[in-house]
C-alpha cells in the first residue's frame, strides 16, 4: 500500500514538474517573441526630418530665384568646392586645383562618382553646367564672371581660363553641377522634372505639398556616416505660412535673416541658433583728406563711437557689434578683441597728446595763426532709412566728444558716384560678406578709404601666394591688427543668422548663412 501511495506522489510530482516547465518555457517563449517584435518595431522607425520652402519655383538650381530652393537643392546637388562650417573651402566634386599662371587654373576632378540615376559623372558634366551659366541669368552666373573659358583636358580635368587675377578663385567654384546626360534627354527648362544629382539625397517623389528626399544609395563618400534617412521638404504658398507650419511644429527647422524672426514664431518651445550673418556695415575713412590723414583722428573718431549704443538704441539689440570683417566666423580670423572699443578717456588723451585742444565744445588746433577744428562730412544713402538712423546716431556720439559731422544724405546715383570717385570725407557703407576671405576692397588697389601700406601688400601678396595655413592665419591676424590701428575703416555691426529648430532634433547644428544645412546627414528626430 505504502509503495503505491509513494508511486502516485512520484507520478504527481512529475506532472507538475512537467506543467510548470512547459509554462516557463512558453513564458520565455513569449518574451522573445515580443522582444523580437519590439526590436523589429525600433527597426522599422525611419529617422526623418521636415523642412520647408516657401514659393517653390523649380529644384533646377540654375533656374532658381528662391533662397529656401537652393538650400534644399545643396542636400541633392553638389559643387566642385564647398564651404565648410567655418567657412573654409573644401573639395566635393574636384579633389584639387592649382594655378599655372595668375589667370589659369588647372582642376582635378573625382573619379568613381555617379549620378543619383546611376550615369557616371565626368568633365562634360562640368563643360554642360558651365555653359548653361554663361548662357542664362542665375544666382550662380555671378561665381563664373572673370572666367573666359573651360577646356576639357580628359574625363576628370578641366581647365579654367580668366581675364584677370581672382584672389581665393576657389570659393567661387561652388556652383552645383547637373548631368549632361540627363538633360539630353530632358527639356532643361522644364521646372517640374525630377532632378537626378550627386549628394548625399535624391529626389524619391515630388508631390503637389511636399517633396520626399531619401539617401542617395550611388554617393561616392563610402566613409562619412549617415544617420538621417529621409527627408520631407513641406511647400507652402509663403513664408508667413512657413513660419506658421514652424510655430504648429509641422515643420522641424527653419532659418532666416529676419531679425523680427520671434514675431512670427513665438518664443517658446524651440531651441535657436544664432550666428553673425553676411550683413557688414561699416564706415569708411578717406586717409587721403587733410583731418583724416592723421591716423590721431581716426583713432579718436574710432574710440568716440559707442557701438553698442548704436545696436541698443537702432536695432533693438537684435545685431552684433563687429570690429572686423572677417569675425563672422570665418576660419581664417578668430576674434581677438570683442570690446566695441568705445573709449572716450583714451580719445581725449590722444587728441590732447597731438596738441589738440578742447575749447567752445570743439577739438581744435592752431598752426600758422590759422584755427583747425575737428569738422567732417558723412555720407549717407538717403533710401536707407535705417542707416540714416545709424549716421544720425554716430553724428550724436561724436558731437559729445567735440568732433563735429554734417550728414549729406545722397541719393543712389549720388552715392555710387562718390563711391566710384572717392568723393567724401567718411561714408557709411554696407555689403554682404562672401564666404572668401579676401581683403582687396579693404586693402587692394583703388580702396575704398585711399589707404596704404607696405606692409599691407607684403601680407596681402604673401596670402595670395601660400597654401600654408598657419601662415594665412597669422597673416590675418596681422591685417586685423592693422585695421584696428591705423583706422582707415570702422566696422560697426552685423546682422544676425537664427537656425531655429525642433526641441527634439537629435545631432549637432553646425548651420552657418551659406549653408543651414551643414552636417544635416546626422539629424534626426
Amino acid at each position: 500500500m505504502k509503495s503505491n501511495i509513494f508511486k502516485y506522489i512520484f507520478i504527481i510530482f512529475v506532472i507538475i514538474i512537467v506543467v510548470v516547465a512547459f509554462f516557463v518555457i512558453r513564458s520565455n517563449e513569449n518574451e522573445q517573441e515580443t522582444e523580437e517584435d519590439t526590436t523589429s518595431k525600433e527597426e522599422e522607425v525611419v529617422k526623418q526630418i521636415r523642412l520647408g520652402i516657401a514659393q517653390c519655383d523649380t529644384l533646377n538650381p540654375l533656374l532658381t530665384n528662391n533662397k529656401n530652393v537652393q538650400d534644399i537643392t545643396k542636400l541633392i546637388y553638389e559643387p566642385l568646392v564647398d564651404i565648410s562650417s567655418d567657412y573654409k573651402a573644401t573639395p566635393v566634386l574636384a579633389t584639387e586645383w592649382a594655378k599655372q599662371d595668375a589667370t589659369t587654373y588647372i582642376i582635378k576632378l573625382r573619379e568613381n562618382v555617379k549620378w543619383s540615376n546611376g550615369e557616371r559623372f565626368t568633365s562634360a558634366d562640368v563643360q554642360f553646367t558651365y555653359d548653361k551659366l554663361k548662357e542664362n541669368s542665375s544666382i550662380y552666373s555671378s561665381n563664373l564672371e572673370h572666367v573666359t573659358m573651360l577646356e576639357i583636358v580628359d574625363d576628370y580635368t578641366v581647365r579654367m581660363y580668366l581675364d584677370q587675377e581672382v584672389p581665393f578663385f576657389e570659393y567661387y567654384l561652388t556652383f552645383p553641377i547637373l548631368s549632361k546626360t540627363f538633360y539630353d534627354t530632358q527639356d532643361y527648362y522644364n521646372t517640374g522634372i525630377v532632378p537626378v544629382g550627386t549628394g548625399k539625397y535624391k529626389v524619391d517623389s515630388v508631390q503637389e505639398n511636399y517633396i520626399t528626399l531619401t539617401q542617395n544609395t550611388n554617393w561616392w563618400d563610402r566613409d562619412t556616416e549617415i544617420t538621417l534617412e529621409e527627408i520631407t521638404v513641406n511647400v507652402y504658398d509663403s513664408v508667413g505660412e512657413l513660419y506658421n507650419a514652424f510655430k504648429l511644429g509641422n515643420v522641424d527647422m527653419v532659418s532666416t535673416s529676419n531679425s523680427n524672426i520671434q514675431d512670427y514664431i513665438g518664443t517658446m518651445g524651440y531651441s535657436t541658433k544664432e550666428i553673425k550673418g553676411r550683413e557688414h556695415d561699416f564706415l569708411v575713412l578717406n586717409t587721403q583728406n587733410t583731418l583724416l590723414a592723421n591716423q590721431e583722428v581716426r583713432r579718436a573718431i574710432s574710440y568716440s563711437i559707442d557701438k553698442n549704443n548704436i545696436i541698443s538704441n537702432v536695432f533693438q539689440n537684435k545685431y552684433y557689434t563687429s570690429s572686423f570683417p572677417l569675425d563672422f566666423g570665418s576660419w581664417v580670423y578668430q576674434e581677438q578683441d570683442a570690446s566695441s572699443g568705445y573709449n572716450p578717456e583714451q580719445a581725449n588723451q590722444l587728441l590732447t597728446e597731438n596738441g589738440w585742444s578742447y575749447r567752445n565744445n570743439y577739438w581744435q588746433k592752431t598752426q600758422n595763426r590759422r584755427t583747425q577744428r575737428i569738422e567732417l562730412n558723412l555720407i549717407v544713402k538717403a533710401s536707407n532709412t535705417i542707416q540714416v538712423s545709424v549716421a544720425e546716431n554716430i553724428r550724436a556720439q561724436l558731437a559729445n566728444q567735440g568732433i563735429r559731422i554734417t550728414i549729406q544724405q545722397y541719393s543712389d546715383e549720388q552715392y555710387n558716384i562718390a563711391i566710384q570717385n572717392k568723393s567724401y570725407d567718411m561714408i557709411l557703407c554696407s555689403m554682404n560678406l562672401s564666404p572668401d576671405p579676401d581683403m582687396s576692397l579693404f586693402f587692394g588697389d583703388a580702396n575704398l578709404a585711399n589707404y596704404t601700406n607696405e606692409e599691407v601688400v607684403n601680407l596681402m601678396n604673401e596670402i595670395k601666394n601660400t597654401t600654408d595655413e598657419e601662415t594665412i592665419k597669422n597673416d590675418y591676424a596681422r591685417l586685423a591688427e592693422i585695421y584696428k590701428t591705423d583706422i582707415p575703416y570702422i566696422s560697426l555691426y552685423t546682422n544676425k543668422y537664427t537656425i531655429a529648430y525642433n526641441t527634439e532634433l537629435v545631432g549637432e547644428v553646425n548651420s552657418n548663412w551659406f549653408n543651414p544645412y551643414c552636417g544635416i546627414e546626422t539629424w534626426y528626430k
